[in-house]
């Protein structure tokens, strides 16, 4: 047997608890993980509480979305993005459904190998927020010296999107509270505080304009000072603002089914992250069992990091 945690209600974290269930056999095309970290995620909390849909027939659900961990058992036919995938391969899985747990099954097509080197709370939290803000950054098609406003920078995408525009030689102007402003300064970018003249403020640092802006936050601050202060609004991206549909901003939510620059992003993030060349915040690890707890410290915002659950 083993632990998977389960929502027996659609509603806050506290629905969360955990369920007792066979160890997971592979179909075709799947493979079961042993999994070392399991990745939290705001978008679990949206789930749980029934916002992406509230049919009691999917009831107790399955809850994680992302993990790293050891193959133990493989389907017919399981070959992933990086090859064939074997017994006791070290793997990272994303976008998967049951991640909180012990073991997962994982479509074969969605699991990529773990770098030797990358820690494994790092590998089980980095694909959801890495791939979105690639997503992003592939949207406002940023180019070296031009200046990128981030709105929300400190935060988990956030600060991918930073030290990736960083990379390419990007000038990037990072939204964050006073206190994660040397955070930002270490991934060069140049930090300014969200609030009230906000605009101002990054007129006084950028005097020749920005060129494109990503918002991490959804708030109508973050909207309103980038539709102000980038000319072309195409290049304003939200992964959050979807009640401002109408302002003329691209929204982004899935992948580019053109591109598909989500689901190919772990040949650029796991390898930088193993480097060292892409700085990975983990905030808090929890215990399985302690899920619940885990998800409300998402819920609740401000975690300055990712939260990893550790079965």
């Amino acid at each position: 047997m083993a632990t998977q945690i389960v929502a027996t209600a659609f509603g806050g974290p506290e629905v969360l608890s955990p369920a007792e269930v066979e160890v997971p056999q592979p179909g075709p095309g799947q493979v079961v993980i042993a999994v070392k970290a399991a990745g939290i995620n705001p978008m679990d909390h949206k789930i749980v509480s029934g916002m992406m849909g509230a049919d009691p027939d999917r009831l107790p659900l399955s809850v994680g979305l992302e993990v790293a961990g050891v193959v133990s058992a493989v389907g017919p036919d399981a070959t992933g993005p990086g090859g064939p995938i074997a017994v006791g391969d070290e793997v990272v899985a994303h976008p998967i459904n049951g991640g909180y747990a012990e073991y997962v099954v994982a479509p074969a097509e969605r699991v990529v190998p773990k770098p030797p080197g990358l820690d494994w709370t790092v590998a089980g939290s980095i694909l959801a927020v890495g791939s979105t803000a690639a997503h992003a950054l592939q949207v406002v098609a940023v180019k070296p010296g031009e200046t990128l406003l981030v709105h929300g920078a400190a935060g988990s995408v956030g600060q991918i999107a930073v030290q990736l525009a960083v990379r390419e030689g990007v000038r990037v102007i990072g939204t964050a509270g006073g206190s994660n402003h040397e955070l930002l300064r270490s991934y060069g970018a140049i930090p300014v505080t969200y609030g009230s003249g906000l605009a101002d403020r990054v007129r006084a640092i950028a005097p020749d304009g920005v060129d494109a802006a990503i918002d991490t936050v959804g708030t109508d601050e973050a909207v309103d000072v980038s539709l102000e202060l980038v000319a072309d609004h195409g290049r304003i991206v939200s992964i959050a603002a979807f009640g401002r549909a109408d302002s003329g901003i691209t929204l982004i939510s899935g992948d580019d089914p053109e591109t598909n620059v989500r689901a190919n992003s772990w040949q650029r993030l796991l390898p930088a992250a193993a480097d060292g060349s892409l700085k990975i915040v983990v905030a808090r690890t929890y215990p399985l069992a302690e899920a619940a707890e885990a998800l409300q410290f998402v819920r609740d915002g401000h975690a300055g990091g990712k939260v990893v659950l550790l079965p």
